[in-house]
Parts: structure tokens; sequence; C-alpha cells
């Protein structure tokens, strides 16, 4: 990563922080810190906020909670409960992260960073828990599983390139945009396939 960044790669950097979070926000905060703890991503000098997630005890309790999360999310109806306990932990949680990639010399733009990225994280939240809602309605468990692996691997590989590369890191938060919002819209649409035809209309009597 490059010693200093422009202002576009900070906000690609912020924008898929805290997209990301909103999907997996303890595998993020966890990777963030390991990469850090073991010298794969230095971070230029305003960026440092982000060292506490190297703290050993940061790591270990995102660790739990990401273990936890690894499984819970690959259960049927579980990892829906998972998502709705997790409606204001995520975005409190992507906006702390946003917050903490944002130059602190500038306060007006940090608190448009944390509201932005609380609402981003919102957003891919809403998006994953509605086509997991969507999925859970199958009476196969594959789907499920299937869609929770996918998850994993992409957090954390689309996690690497946006630090490593600051450039591709607004390519990758207008990518995760444009997927949260097609899940909602995709999710409200089966649903309201499936349950907003309404009850048929009673035959009347013949007189």
């Amino acid at each position: 990563m490059p010693e200093s960044l422009g202002i576009v790669e900070i906000l690609g950097i912020a924008g898929s922080v805290s997209l990301l979070s909103g999907w997996r926000l303890y595998l993020t905060a966890l990777a963030t810190g390991l990469a850090m703890h073991f010298q794969v991503l230095p971070l230029p000098e305003h960026l440092q906020s982000l060292q506490v997630l190297a703290n050993p005890w940061v790591m270990g309790v995102a660790g739990v909670a990401a273990f936890m999360e690894f499984f819970a999310d690959k259960v049927a109806w579980l990892d829906s409960i998972w998502d709705t306990v997790h409606t204001f932990i995520r975005p409190i949680g992507g906006a702390l992260l946003t917050l903490a990639v944002i130059d602190p010399g500038d306060p007006a733009t940090q608190a448009i960073a944390f509201i932005l990225g609380g609402g981003a994280s919102l957003l891919a939240h809403g998006g994953k828990a509605s086509a997991r809602a969507v999925a859970n309605t199958s009476p196969e468990p594959f789907s499920n599983v299937a869609m929770s692996a996918v998850e994993d691997v992409a957090t954390t590989g689309l996690l690497y390139l946006a630090y490593s590369y600051p450039v591709a890191a607004g390519a990758v938060a207008l990518v995760l945009l444009a997927l949260s919002v097609w899940l909602l819209l995709l999710a409200r649409r089966v649903l309201k396939r499936m349950f907003g035809g309404g009850a048929a209309p009673a035959p009347t009597e013949p007189q």
C-alpha cells in the first residue's frame, strides 16, 4: 500500500470496509487485525486508527465471534435469527470501522463518514438478510450453506483486494453496493410473488 492515499482511494477503502461489515463484521475486523499483526498490511500514518484491531484482545473477541457466526450462518433459520440480532450491531461496527479510515483531523468529514458508513453497512446487511430469508424458504439446505461459504470467501478476498490495491477499492465498493441493492430488490420480488397474491376470493353462492 502506498504511503499516502488520495481521497478516492480513502473513500473506496471506507466504502468497501463498511459494506463488507454488513456481511461479516467480525470476519472483517479479525482479518484486518491479523493482516496488520503479521505486517501483511502496512497502513499509512493517517489510517493508524485501525491498528487497534491488531490488539490481541480485540482479535481474540473478534475471532470467537467470527467462529460462532461461521456456524450459525450455515443453519437454516438460525442464520436469520443471527441476522436479526445483528441488525443494529453490524451498522454500528461498520460505521466505527469507516470512522477509523477517515482523517481524524477533519471532524465534519468524520461525522459524514460515520453516518454513510453505518448506512452502507445497514444496506449490505439488509441485502444479505433478505437473500437468506428467501433461501430459507427452500426445502433443501444446500443453498444456504453455499451462500454462506461464498460470503466467507468473498469477504476475505475483497477485503484483501481493497486494502492491497486502494485504486481498486472504489470499484469493489461500487460492486458491493450494486449487489446489495440487487439482493434487496430480488428478495422483495420473490417474497411478493410468494405472499403478495393474497387469498383467493370466496365463491359466491348461487341465488
